[in-house]
């Protein structure tokens, strides 16, 4: 991928752009064996590749400049906008959607957020494609003195942009180096996006986390699938489960599966695409996966766990490891935390490994392993 971007210095987060990509997959895929070298007979299934340019479904990009001049992008190290509408990282869709919200900012006199001098309001803009081209954004702002306004000018921009069906905004009073706040006003009727992965309806609501690579998800879930219809388990766990990608991938007759996450938001998706698509057997709770763990009578025959990159933790693979629990499907976006936790689950056999490159152009990659009880 070129970069004008990267070649002028403006923005260097990808700091594997001068690699050529075979090379980064290649690199990636050692690490990942580096660290689970003490696992020798563990069978490595071949490496997922990412487009390399163009992947991106989402964007959190900084609002800086002014209100009629507004930058749409990262700020510099003084605090000062960089304008990267432009970024190859970004889908088709997210690329063209940058104007629309550009020319809207400024109609709309949203004053954007001045970081070193602390005053203004206009902080992000975070923007979601979905696999059909329909876009989610969110505004995330200081306070609500801008909701009228953007109230008073969201008919223009839905026509201006017919594929944006979802608009909230996010108020982040604080000044701290966090994206978003904790309230979430949202002002269309349209309240979910709709994401569609492989044979899949996902609902992605504004608090909710999906991956960032569509393709590559798509992928993550079907490898899921596979091995756990192989294994044929009469209940599944999915821990960490998001708006339950796996947990919606894994279900089949005869089958209880539980999805277990910390965000409601996330939840109140997964339960709406199970009771779409009519699906027997699933239920969905919001609360600690640890927690949930320890505190259960009953165990599963097979667990799902995609954590954040801290890992599981000592309390969960504490459990695992002692538990009756005969596979483990772990899915992990930091490699260094997976062979740490694999380390604390000797009982637990590393069977099959695939690394999947959900994120090109950086160090960063997804890892999937299956467990088995020895």
């Amino acid at each position: 991928m070129e970069c004008s971007y990267f070649d002028a210095g403006l923005c260097l987060s990808c700091t594997h752009l001068a690699v050529p990509y075979a090379e980064q997959l290649a690199a990636k895929e050692r690490h990942c064996r580096s660290l689970l070298s003490g696992h020798p007979g563990l069978e490595w299934l071949p490496p997922v590749p990412s487009p390399g340019a163009g992947f991106r479904n989402k964007a959190k990009m900084v609002v800086g400049g002014t209100a009629q001049e507004p930058t749409i992008g990262i700020l510099d190290t003084e605090g000062q906008g960089v304008d990267l509408r432009r970024c190859g990282l970004c889908s088709p869709g997210l690329l063209a959607s940058f104007p629309v919200l550009g020319e809207f900012i400024s109609r709309a006199n949203l004053t954007p957020y001045d970081v070193p001098r602390r005053r203004g309001e206009l902080k992000y803009l975070i923007v979601t494609e979905s696999p059909d081209g329909e876009l989610m954004v969110r505004l995330v702002l200081r306070s609500k003195a801008l909701v009228g306004r953007i109230r008073k000018n969201l008919p223009a921009l839905l026509q201006a942009l017919p594929q944006l069906k979802v608009v909230s905004v996010n108020l982040h009073p604080e000044h701290k180096a966090t994206v978003e706040g904790q309230t979430e006003i949202l002002l269309t009727r349209q309240s979910t996006l709709r994401m569609r992965v492989n044979d899949v309806d996902l609902h992605l609501r504004p608090q909710s986390f999906f991956q960032t690579n569509t393709e590559i998800a798509a992928e993550l879930y079907r490898q899921g699938r596979d091995w756990v219809r192989e294994l044929a388990p009469a209940s599944v766990w999915d821990l960490y489960c998001g708006v339950g990608g796996f947990a919606l991938h894994c279900a089949g007759p005869g089958r209880e599966v539980t999805g277990i996450e910390t965000s409601r938001e996330a939840i109140a998706s997964a339960r709406m695409s199970a009771r779409e698509a009519g699906i027997d057997g699933m239920s969905f709770e919001a609360g600690d996966a640890t927690a949930f763990a320890l505190g259960s009578p009953e165990v599963p025959e097979l667990v799902i766990v995609n954590p954040p990159r801290r890992g599981i933790g000592p309390d969960l693979c504490g459990w695992l490891e002692s538990s009756p629990v005969r596979h483990v499907l772990y899915s992990s976006c930091n490699a260094e935390t997976l062979a740490k936790d694999l380390a604390a689950m000797p009982s637990l056999t590393p069977r099959r490994a695939r690394v999947l490159d959900m994120f090109p152009q950086s160090g960063h990659y997804e890892a999937m392993v299956l467990l088995e009880r020895a």
